[in-house]
């Protein structure tokens, strides 16, 4: 159980944690092999518990939304079909929107609304491309697309809604003209949602050495754009907290100061309180409703407990995330299952993120299992993160 390494971890005062294949042979989760694997940071380090994680994690990204087909033909198996039925999501009939301005620039802010007469389905609001999707029946089994109607910023749409269904190849793209009335700012937040059971210190370890790094690189990419910060950490019941956290600022210092605060401990099963930090990402974080993108990166080892009050707390905090323009960028940690994976994807689907995940190229911690996704470049953690961040600026 998880609870493995958090003895580690807690007992020894150890910075990094490892997962061996005995947690994973009792979850049931897979490993990946460590064929090729990149042994340490080039100096001879082999996940030394002591050192420092500073530009040495690997990780890969996949975006499921821009790899539509992919997805599709992924859940015609009925192992990977069954985890979205799991977590009772249904991404059957996406409505992919591309927003212009008259002038041929992207729509960014835009509020935008599906509707079957007069019961709101979706709401999200276009990113920093112009771009948005709607989901007719995300959190229902039910793929009736008929009687659909689209409001942008208030305004009905007239033009018929081209769907794209799991079997297509390809993205059936609605592209709409609009004046837009958003009053944008030149700002982003970025949010940190960290798990801290006893089994994320390499995770943490990281956040402590690069936090700063990350957001100052990021800002040197438009110094016109200011980027807000804010980091939450979250545990378990019956933890020291359930979950804690330090409000946005401008200060990259002042966010990274609170992480270096924090640590690693509790736990003791599986499941952690993803629900919790989530609501609490909504309810006590003040996003800024102005700025052109808004991130959380959502990083953790484990799913959400197993619990219908959970799942029904899930499905509506995704809901206001995409209602607020906020997108989910998760970051499965070593120690992540299946499970666990298609429970970030399904997130970062229903938000405009993208999935990422560490790769076993640092040799640093425990294995991580290979991710069901297409070909995807190795990178380091620090950069990815940059990169990530710095697309979300573009306009």
């Amino acid at each position: 159980m998880k609870k493995f390494a958090s003895i580690a971890c807690a007992f020894l005062c150890l910075c990094a944690c490892s997962k061996g294949d005995y947690f994973e042979d009792l979850m049931g989760g897979e490993m990946a092999p460590s064929d090729g694997a990149v042994s340490g940071d080039g100096d001879g380090n082999q996940g030394n518990p002591n050192q420092d994680n500073s530009r040495i994690l690997t990780a890969g990204e996949w975006n499921d939304l821009e790899n539509w087909d992919f997805w599709g033909t992924l859940l015609e198996k009925e192992e990977f079909r069954n985890y979205c039925h799991d977590w009772g999501f249904n991404t059957e009939g996406r409505i992919a929107l591309k927003l212009s301005t008259p002038e041929g620039k992207p729509a960014i802010g835009c509020k935008v609304e599906l509707r079957r007469g007069e019961q709101l389905l979706w709401e999200s609001r276009s990113d920093n491309q112009g771009l948005a999707n709607c989901w007719p029946s995300l959190f229902e089994l039910n793929t009736d697309t008929s009687s659909l109607s689209l409001y942008i910023d208030g305004v009905k749409q007239e033009k018929d809604l081209l769907i794209s269904y799991l079997q297509d190849k390809e993205v059936k793209l609605n592209e709409f003209t609009v004046n837009s009335s958003a009053n944008l700012e030149n700002s982003i937040d970025i949010a940190f949602l960290v798990d801290a059971t006893g089994s994320m210190c390499d995770e943490i370890n990281f956040l402590k050495s690069d936090l700063v790094n990350i957001l100052e690189r990021s800002s040197s990419f438009d110094e016109n754009i200011k980027i807000r910060s804010a980091a939450l950490f979250y545990r378990d019941k019956g933890d020291e907290y359930l979950c804690k956290q330090q409000n946005f600022s401008l200060s990259p210092s002042e966010t990274a100061d609170y992480v270096k605060k924090q640590s690693a401990g509790g736990g003791g099963d599986y499941e952690e309180a993803v629900h919790t930090a989530l609501e609490n990402g909504l309810q006590e974080l003040s996003w800024n409703s102005k700025a052109i993108s808004r991130i959380a990166f959502l990083i953790l080892d484990a799913p959400a407990h197993a619990e219908k009050e959970v799942y029904e707390s899930l499905h509506n905090s995704i809901r206001l995330y995409a209602q607020k323009g906020i997108s989910i960028i998760p970051l499965a940690a070593s120690g992540a299952n299946k499970y666990t994976e298609f429970m970030l994807r399904l997130f970062a689907i229903s938000t405009g993120g993208s999935y990422t995940f560490l790769t076993n190229d640092s040799g640093v911690g425990g294995d991580h299992i290979e991710a069901s996704v297409g070909d995807y470049q190795v990178e380091l953690l620090n950069d990815l993160m940059v990169r990530l961040i710095t697309e979300r600026m573009k306009i």
